[in-house]
Formats: C-alpha cells, sequence, structure tokens
C-alpha cells in the first residue's frame, strides 16, 4: 500500500471523527447560543454558520454558493439578510454590518466557555489540536475547492482561545473535505440533488473513495505521529 492510499484511508478514518467534535462545541453551546440570539433581537442568518469568515473577509455569490451547496441560500434570503441589517452588498460582496460583527464578538465568547467547559479535562491537549489543525488549512490551499477558499483562513483575532481556535478550524477543514466530495460526484457526472439521494452501494462506495483521495493531500504535511495525535486527540474530546 503506498503512503497515499494510507493518507486516503486516514482522511476517511479521521473525517466523521472531525464532524462529531464540531457538532458537540455547537450542542454544548445551543442554550447560551439561544439566549445570544433572543438578545439580538432577530435571526442571525449565516452569521453562525460564518462566524470565522466574514469578519475576516467579504462573501462572494460563488463561495456562498460552495458552502450551500446542498441547501442553497437564495437571492430573496439574502435581500432579507441586508434588509434586516446583518449584512451588506456592495458591487457582489455580501459583508457583516457592524451589528452583526458585535454579535460574532459575544458569539465567539459563547463557544470560548463552551469549549472551555466541554474540554477542560483535556485543556492540555486543545493547544496541541489547535496547532495541527491550523497547519492543515496552510496545507490545504494547494487542494481545496471554492467553498474552502471562502472560509480559510478563519478570523483569529489576538487573544482568540485554543478552545474556538480548534472549533473554527475545525469548521474550515470540513469543507476541505465537502470540496473533495463535490468534486467526486461531479466527475462522476452527478448533481447535488442526485449525491444526496444516491443510496449505499458500489456507486456510492466509487465517490466515497475518490473523496477521500481528494481530501487526503492536507494530511501529508503532517508526520505520522503527529496524524495519530490528531486522531487519537480529537476522540478524546468526543
Amino acid at each position: 500500500m503506498s503512503r497515499f492510499d494510507d493518507l486516503a484511508r486516514y482522511a476517511a478514518e479521521i473525517a466523521p471523527v472531525i464532524d462529531v467534535v464540531h457538532v458537540g462545541v455547537h450542542a454544548a453551546s445551543r442554550s447560551p447560543g439561544r439566549e445570544l440570539v433572543a438578545r439580538w433581537d432577530g435571526d442571525p442568518g449565516l452569521l453562525i454558520d460564518l462566524r470565522y469568515v466574514l469578519p475576516a473577509r467579504p462573501l462572494t455569490r460563488e463561495g456562498l454558493a460552495a458552502v450551500y451547496r446542498y441547501d442553497p441560500v437564495g437571492e430573496e434570503e439574502i435581500a432579507e439578510q441586508v434588509g434586516r441589517g446583518v449584512l451588506t452588498d456592495e458591487d457582489g460582496a455580501l459583508r457583516a454590518t457592524g451589528r452583526a460583527l458585535e454579535f460574532i464578538v459575544e458569539l465567539y465568547g459563547v463557544h470560548a466557555a463552551a469549549t472551555a467547559a466541554l474540554w477542560a479535562p483535556h485543556a492540555a491537549r486543545v493547544p496541541v489540536l489547535a496547532d495541527l489543525a491550523g497547519r492543515l488549512l496552510a496545507a490545504g490551499g494547494r487542494s481545496g475547492g471554492p467553498a474552502f477558499a471562502q472560509v480559510c483562513p478563519p478570523y483569529e483575532p489576538e487573544g482568540t482561545p485554543a478552545g474556538v481556535l480548534l472549533f473554527n478550524r475545525l469548521a474550515a477543514l470540513r469543507l476541505h473535505r465537502a470540496d473533495a466530495h463535490a468534486a467526486a460526484w461531479s466527475a462522476a457526472g452527478l448533481t447535488a440533488r442526485q449525491i444526496v439521494a444516491m443510496p449505499p452501494g458500489p456507486a456510492r462506495d466509487a465517490i466515497e473513495a475518490e473523496t477521500n483521495r481528494r481530501a487526503a493531500p492536507p494530511y501529508e504535511t503532517l508526520t505520522a505521529p503527529e496524524r495519530e495525535t490528531l486522531l487519537e486527540g480529537l476522540r478524546v474530546l468526543l
């Protein structure tokens, strides 16, 4: 077995672990997050998903379509968010308003508290895992697609806690794999709707195998012991 096969196998093994860790933080922050939304007095729209993007750069229509390729954001929804003062739309570039940026600052605080509490027994591991995830993001630019290009690098103001760094870097890394998956099913002549509806079987397995191959390149930047540290460390955080 070549090292590329090993990396594809690793990409397949770590992907669901990343997903569970990421979802776990959202679950842990749900209650204070709802309180924040209630105090903000309005639907935050894209701000929660793209909290680590909008303070750093404007959204493009292409990037937005890639991030939400399975649940597209329509022009009516964009117009509604502009009308509610969440976004501005200038020459096709969508930016967060000052009010929206204040919400994101508070949201980072919610996630800081959630990750600190959730991962308290493993606090020493978190900065190490955040560093490894950051190296993957830096390497992913060579193989990532339009969604990854839109979200990377994530917004990381000075003093951002390691738990928030890890959470947001994993969120961006998930979109590197999402781009790999989209490239795999597109190469097979499928649409987003068709791949969502595709049942298990050989055709689906082939697309997943191709996804793993395309998602693997960033992991080559880590040594084998570092890959093990990342995988086992994330499993500990589950």
